[in-house]
């Protein structure tokens, strides 16, 4: 029989991941189910219905009017949240498949990995922390969209695999592909995640930086050019290659006592590191007191003194899942787009967003 008339349904994708897979590999059928159980699709794994209920999500869609560096840049061609996603999964599937790891796994943690990003990239992320006394990361809030805000409270119901790779991919400003700072119990599909989020970031950052003229190729550290490649697509072939050569070596020699980790040879590893260093220096932390940045600042402080003086007026969809006011609060802001926000500020308080005049869509 001609195998190209053969139903791929979930029965036989499962059957072809115990042939073609990893035995380090998450297996579909091997998950360990949803907080809420429901019954098989008759054609998706459960991983590739989590990745589907991700991308038609609504936080997923407000990702393309989401800062990844550089705030509402008058220009088309800039990184947002959402191509950043794009980006990082395409990353990460490209890893996983090559070495034999669940590529739709790891397609829905990458997919999932940044929806609970605040309006203006990581600045939101610290201002709302330090606003509202608490430990706010996107991480988290990124876990409780999925889990309780999506669908009027109800959250997408996804598999524990996805969840605790969501939740896990934030990493340390250091090395964090050094085994002693990478968790073990973590599947490879969420390490997977870790590495292929800083190449996507590095690498599209530096390009937003040649495009906002904040750098030029001639500042670059010169073991980057010379080591990792002088072209975008050389940088991040050098990068996916090493990972999947060191990657697989400790596959080859992982025992009880030294598990399989996803990780670089040391020469990758230390330029990556210092191409890191490099770009908080010269990128991330100059970007953070442009005059964007602190425009942006000015009407997230706003937003969260208006909301906590009439929490009325914030949307009954949060206040119906939450206890207090302040918890609301920040559930509403920090799903807020860029752009809504911006709008919300200024029909609040006219003129304080005149930086971002001509920029509102």
């Amino acid at each position: 029989m001609n195998d190209s008339f053969i139903l791929r349904d979930r029965l036989w994708r499962e059957a072809n991941e115990r042939i073609t897979l990893s035995s380090y590999a998450a297996l579909s059928e091997k998950s360990k189910g949803r907080t809420n159980p429901e019954d098989q699709d008759m054609f998706r794994t459960v991983y590739e219905r989590d990745r589907d209920r991700i991308i038609h999500s609504k936080a997923f869609r407000r990702l393309k009017h989401k800062t990844q560096v550089f705030i509402n840049p008058d220009g088309d061609h800039f990184i947002t949240r959402m191509t950043h996603t794009l980006q990082v999964t395409q990353v990460g599937r490209s890893i996983a498949k090559t070495m034999g790891l669940n590529p739709d796994l790891t397609e829905a943690i990458c997919m999932g990995h940044d929806i609970g990003h605040t309006p203006f990239g990581h600045l939101g992320e610290e201002l709302l922390s330090e606003l509202s006394g608490e430990n706010f990361r996107h991480n988290h809030q990124s876990l409780r969209l999925v889990e309780k805000i999506e669908k009027e409270g109800k959250g997408l119901n996804l598999t524990f695999e996805v969840r605790e790779g969501i939740a896990h991919h934030s990493k340390p400003r250091g090395d964090f592909l050094d085994r002693k700072n990478i968790d073990s119990n973590l599947s490879l599909e969420t390490q997977v995640l870790r590495v292929s989020d800083a190449i996507a970031y590095l690498n599209h950052d530096l390009l937003d930086a040649f495009r906002a003229e904040v750098l030029t190729q001639d500042q670059l550290p010169k073991s980057t050019i010379s080591i990792l490649g002088v072209r975008h697509s050389q940088r991040i072939n050098t990068m996916v290659s090493d990972i999947v050569e060191a990657s697989l070596h400790t596959m080859i020699n992982a025992r009880p006592e030294l598990p399989p980790i996803i990780t670089m040879s040391s020469e990758i590893k230390n330029e990556m590191n210092l191409l890191r260093e490099f770009m908080f220096e010269n990128v991330y932390l100059p970007a953070s007191q442009s005059e964007e940045s602190q425009a942006a600042k000015s009407i997230l402080i706003l937003l969260f003194n208006y909301y906590k003086k009439f929490p009325q007026k914030i949307p009954m969809e949060y206040r119906a899942i939450n206890e207090s006011d302040q918890a609301a609060m920040m559930d509403y802001i920090s799903g807020m787009t860029d752009n809504f926000a911006i709008r919300v500020a200024e029909n609040i308080s006219p003129g304080i967003s005149n930086v971002f005049k001509n920029r509102i869509s």
